[in-house]
């Protein structure tokens, strides 16, 4: 017998001036009740970050259960330079989706403009991450992934404030690129003056 999974999928650091880009890829079984099994389960934007946190972590205990499945992929930003945002969003998100799920066996919703290899069954869902449950909690794990490795990343770049911003263009980020220029992990083509 075949078990199906229902694989949300959804972004996280498309616009930033530094860093990767992430995309969360959550698999859930039939009949698994995002909402239920994760109360106040909605787009990462509109959640703290001490709440995100903890939902990751939740997510993590039931993975290690055997209850869902989820990665996050990453491509970093010398590959956005050369290829385009687009072009890595697109390439990170089936690099997930092939990882998680068979097309035989998977039903895969994904956000805004992203698109799952042709060979599996897919609805794109634009909004998705704020009314579809398993696309939030998607977008949940790449921005909480993403943001944790930003933080990292400013105890090696610590003139940049990335704890602070994760590479988003604010006045201080701004400010500090314009005192240090940009370090090996800004994208360049976002950063054209």
């Amino acid at each position: 017998m075949v078990e199906e999974y229902l694989i949300g999928v959804d972004e996280a650091g498309r616009g930033p001036l530094a860093g990767p880009v992430a995309v969360g890829v959550v698999a859930v079984p039939p009949g698994f009740d995002v909402l239920k099994e994760f109360p106040g389960v909605k787009d990462s934007k509109l959640l703290s970050g001490q709440k995100r946190e903890v939902i990751f972590t939740e997510v993590e205990r039931r993975v290690a259960l055997g209850d869902l499945r989820f990665c996050v992929q990453m491509s970093s930003s010398l590959y956005i330079d050369r290829f385009g945002i687009t072009r890595a969003v697109c390439r990170t998100a089936w690099s997930g989706i092939r990882k998680l799920g068979e097309p035989d066996n998977s039903a895969v919703l994904l956000d805004g403009l992203l698109r799952a290899p042709n060979e599996y069954m897919q609805r794109t869902v634009v909004g998705g991450d704020l009314r579809v449950p398993v696309i939030s909690l998607a977008s949940i794990m790449a921005k909480v992934a993403r943001d944790r490795l930003m933080e990292r990343l400013s105890e090696h770049y610590p003139e940049y404030g990335f704890e602070q911003h994760k590479g988003y263009g604010t006045p201080s980020h701004l400010l500090a690129i314009k005192r240090h220029g940009l370090s090996d992990i800004h994208r360049s083509t976002f950063c054209k003056q």
